[in-house]
């Protein structure tokens, strides 16, 4: 029974970690468009990662809650390091993945957080607190 519930945990963290990269990389394709960062996502971002989780991958508020935190704040990190990655590819004429794969992700996650201003801290911080209001409401399925 242990077991079976450890196992259930951790295949809900690793729901909750895909879901956060995807996440973030459906947001780069308005970032794309627009040409500019678009922090402001960070709060729906917030809100449909907390729905989704607490629908569909675990019934437990506080377990849905650090779920939730854990992908928007994954999915907001992920979506600077995409962009940093896209602007070096047009910047050097490179693919995508080339870049990615010559950088490395130090380096791209390095350039990602001396990109980040107040307000993109800001805004990812509205995106975690959205994620704890609904990852608190109650569940309409039984657990």
């Amino acid at each position: 029974m242990i077991l079976q519930r450890a196992m259930g945990e951790l295949f809900a963290l690793i729901c909750a970690v895909m879901l956060g990269l995807a996440a973030g990389a459906i947001w780069l394709v308005p970032v794309v468009m627009m040409r500019h960062p678009l922090p402001e996502l960070a709060v729906l971002a917030g809100w449909i990662l907390a729905f989704a989780i607490r629908q569909w991958v675990h019934g437990r508020k506080w377990n849905v809650v650090l779920l939730a935190w854990l992908a928007t704040a994954l999915a907001c990190a992920y979506v600077r390091v995409l962009a940093v990655a896209t602007d070096i590819s047009g910047m050097m004429g490179y693919g995508l993945a080339e870049v990615m794969r010559t950088a490395g992700y130090a380096m791209l996650l390095d350039l990602a957080r001396m990109g980040l201003t107040p307000r993109d801290f800001i805004w990812d911080v509205a995106g975690l607190i959205v994620a704890t209001i609904v990852g608190l409401r109650t569940s309409s399925r039984k657990a």
